[in-house]
């Protein structure tokens, strides 16, 4: 019998086991990314696409006889499944023709809870889940047959998902030169906006009315949102079934994030991120650490223990994104540039008393995140492109997001000069202790908070700032490149901050926080005039600093603490 050599190498990467040396879909290999060579992913999704078939235009119209029914709806941004074929992989299920497959029984589990929930509300009469769904507990067929759905556009682009937690390394770590453990970006595979094609058949010729009424329960239950990751944004459509718990509209502008083959893609789910992390920092300037993840994991949803389902849920609608690259000369960065609308969701029932601290809260965090940083990439940082005056200066530093639409006046009155953000800073706080004792009986306790680089406490932050005039009058961003005090003569020493512990390097995250943000309006008072509310073009500059006793970070203090441009400390122990 002649052998075939490196015989395992022919086998299609969709049929290897999940193990180093065969197939390991999950893990992304530095050294494969170094040398520009394929992962195993990439592999696998170009073995399945070159085989897999799209279903024709023809066969994918909506249609609606008294016993068969099918209708398409268009997912927001990504829709992921776990097939649970790969050991530690999350990727489709894959039916007939190798094209990706939503199952008939996630769809009727979708279905039942939507009816349920409907049938609670007394929105639709009781027994309709039951009849048709089927009995649980006399277990009857139902009247309805759930077929599942397939992709009817071009599924095929942008299979390949990135996912890269890193809340250890964000807010707890230390020393930020090693990553924590379990904290390196790995691959799951999604399908990016697709139209997805419904199909519902019956046991017998139902009436229209029904067929209205059906089609109802569906599009409640698609609204909760499909598949899995729904919290972060995934499996989202326009529309919610979901309460509304704060919704407000914003744009702005940074480096976007890259997938696995380099191209960039704005991606919703870092409006979350950001929240949680603040939320992870607040908490934990107020309480031990394990009340506070306990806290966050509540609110975000977690993996300790059985894992937790999150209170909140998050939807953005895009209303314009423009996506491009920045930089030449092999420093082609991607960037986005969007405009839409956030709303973040009730997904579990609660008393009207935590409904309405929950709303305050989420405001609050949602404020907290544009006041002192941003989202996404770099977002430590004000964006170079504006602020920073150096000519010809090509790399793409922090971002930039400020307010649209309709001002949130209340929210808009609590910082909108330097005085004001102490008071904003202590009122998010009062708020997180308000929920934290209501939600979870945990009464807070400064003296105890969590050991962690950035949490929130005034022992461990600082925060300076200053009236901008222009976006030209931005003062802080030059100490980030050059010396903040230079040397006049031989019995000075010149001082920097810049590739310092308190700025950070590449793969180490600093301590240091530059923000313009805009406030958008003030209030004047002219003369004995009652002060009235007028729209300005100022920016807070913002330095926000946890101290970590460095030589550099001790001279940086001092050095603000001269007032240097209008500095003045505005929260934080002296």
């Amino acid at each position: 019998m002649t052998s075939i050599p490196d015989a395992h190498q022919k086998v299609p990467m969709m049929f290897r086991a999940q193990v180093q040396g065969r197939s390991q879909l999950q893990y992304l290999d530095p050294q494969r990314k170094k040398e520009s060579n394929l992962q195993d992913v990439e592999l696998w999704a170009d073995e399945w696409i070159d085989k897999a078939e799209l279903i024709a235009a023809e066969d994918a119209e909506d249609i609606q006889t008294d016993t068969y029914g099918a209708k398409s709806y268009r997912i927001s941004w990504r829709f992921v499944t776990n097939g649970g074929q790969d050991d530690g992989m999350i990727r489709p299920v894959i039916g007939a023709r190798g094209i990706p497959f939503y199952p008939g029984s996630s769809m009727k589990g979708a279905f039942r809870q939507a009816c349920q929930v409907l049938e609670a509300a007394g929105e639709v009469p009781q027994g309709t889940c039951d009849y048709y769904c089927g009995s649980e507990t006399e277990v009857t067929p139902g009247a309805l047959r759930f077929l599942g759905a397939y992709p009817t556009n071009d599924w095929t682009e942008g299979l390949l998902d990135l996912v890269h937690p890193q809340q250890g390394w964000q807010v707890k770590t230390v020393d930020t030169q090693a990553k924590p453990q379990g904290e390196s970006a790995y691959a799951q595979v999604s399908l990016y906006q697709p139209t997805l094609r419904f199909a519902i058949s019956s046991s017998k010729p139902l009436p229209s009315e029904q067929w209205q009424q059906i089609w109802q329960i569906w599009e409640r239950a698609i609204a909760s949102g499909l598949g899995s990751k729904v919290s972060t944004g995934y499996g989202q459509i326009k529309q919610t079934s979901y309460p509304i718990i704060y919704r407000v509209k914003l744009k702005g502008q940074g480096q976007a994030s890259k997938l696995i083959d380099g191209t960039g893609e704005f991606r919703p789910s870092m409006f979350r991120a950001a929240l949680r992390g603040h939320a992870l920092r607040i908490f934990g300037g107020l309480t031990e650490a394990d009340n506070a993840e306990q806290l966050v994991e509540d609110l975000f949803g977690g993996v300790r223990g059985r894992g937790e389902v999150g209170l909140l849920g998050l939807a953005f609608r895009v209303d314009k994104l423009e996506q491009k690259l920045f930089g030449n000369n092999g420093y082609e960065q991607p960037t986005y540039n969007v405009e839409g609308e956030i709303t973040w969701l009730l997904t579990q029932s609660l008393s009207t008393e935590q409904t309405e601290v929950l709303q305050k809260l989420v405001s609050d965090l949602m404020w907290f995140a544009m006041v002192f940083g941003g989202f996404g990439k770099s977002w430590r940082r004000a964006d170079h492109r504006l602020f920073y005056r150096e000519e010809n200066y090509e790399k793409l530093i922090g971002c930039h997001w400020q307010w649209a639409g309709e001002i949130d006046r209340r929210n808009a009155l609590r910082v909108w000069k330097p005085t004001k953000v102490g008071e904003f800073i202590d009122s998010v706080r009062e708020t997180a202790k308000v929920w934290m004792q209501l939600r979870r009986n945990i009464n807070p306790n400064p003296d105890c908070h969590a050991d962690w680089r950035e949490a929130w406490h005034p022992s461990r932050v600082r925060i300076f700032g200053r009236i901008a005039k222009t976006r030209d009058d931005c003062a802080a961003i030059d100490w980030l490149h050059e010396p903040y005090q230079k040397k006049i003569s031989n019995t000075d020493k010149e001082k920097t901050i810049k590739a310092t512990s308190v700025t950070g390097q590449i793969n180490r995250i600093g301590r240091l926080w530059h923000r313009m943000y805009p406030p958008k309006v003030r209030l004047v008072a002219k003369n004995s005039e009652k002060p009235k509310l007028e729209k300005t073009d100022r920016f807070l500059e913002l330095l926000t600093i946890f101290p970590d006793g460095s030589q550099e970070s001790n001279d940086f203090l001092e050095f603000l603490n001269t007032k240097p441009e209008g500095f003045e400390q505005l929260w934080g122990d002296k």
